[in-house]
């Protein structure tokens, strides 16, 4: 992990859905570096999106608690909240018909007062943000006709406009094709070059293996956290699965194999 100070701190965390349930998350403690990629890294099932919700502030822990920069999350106004972490979900169903501009511009909300309108600044930091996903084209496509990877991108290119300190993605590449997914890791490493700190979840360790920092999560317990290249090993990412995991080192990088 960097030395930096911590801009996000999950200390002892716990929760669970209800009583007599089972805890989700179970004692979770984390250090989030400003400026660096983190992957959440685990089966289905091993807390990555409960954890992303406890971020955002729409789960309470059962016990512990969570910091961002140094505050406490219930210390920050709903306000405050919505300007300095923003979300990219797996899938959002959008139920109004909006153009691609439209929907990017909603990421403006937390700059504009009660019934106020986009200005002409927004609007500009809008149609930036769909250019630099090579969306510029599709800027008055109702979202609803986009494809899967143009909708996906479109919603990050909302995120964006936001500009929050910390930007959450859930699974961001679950439903784009290997152009694309290359594109948002770019974005990523454009981000964090401007001091944006990135968490993103995955299942899927080669697409961790871009990050600076990994969490490694099962059945809602913290296996490992540290840097990337120590921490995807093959002991931790066996233990993290339940099968037997090989890694080999390419380019620098970790690559994952797995053996039938």
């Amino acid at each position: 992990m960097s030395g930096a100070a911590p801009i996000l701190s999950v200390r002892n965390v716990s929760f669970f859905y209800g009583p007599g349930l089972p805890n989700v998350l179970d004692a979770v403690s984390l250090d989030i570096a400003s400026g660096t990629i983190t992957a959440l890294l685990g089966p289905n099932g091993s807390g990555k999106t409960t954890l992303m919700n406890l971020i955002l502030g729409w789960l309470s822990p059962v016990s512990g608690r969570i910091e961002v920069s140094g505050k406490p999350l219930d210390a920050h106004s709903r306000r405050e909240l919505s300007s300095r972490i923003g979300l990219v979900p797996q899938d959002e169903h959008v139920t109004f018909e909006l153009s691609a501009v439209e929907y990017v511009l909603l990421g403006r909300a937390p700059y504009l007062d009660f019934l106020e309108t986009p200005g002409e600044e927004d609007r500009r930091l809008a149609a930036q943000a769909l250019d630099d996903f090579g969306l510029a084209a599709l800027r008055d496509r109702s979202v609803s006709a986009l494809s899967g990877g143009e909708r996906q991108l479109v919603i990050l290119a909302r995120a964006l406009v936001q500009d929050p300190w910390i930007l959450l993605l859930d699974e961001p590449m679950s439903h784009l094709d290997i152009g694309n997914t290359r594109r948002i890791l770019q974005v990523m490493t454009g981000l964090k070059k401007k001091g944006k700190t990135i968490i993103f979840t995955t299942h899927d360790p080669n697409i961790a293996s871009a990050a600076d920092d990994v969490v490694l999560l099962r059945a809602g317990r913290l296996l490992a956290f540290g840097p990337t290249a120590s921490t995807l090993n093959a002991e931790n990412l066996s233990a993290t699965y339940g099968i037997r995991v090989d890694v080999v080192i390419l380019d620098d990088r970790p690559v994952i194999l797995t053996r039938a």
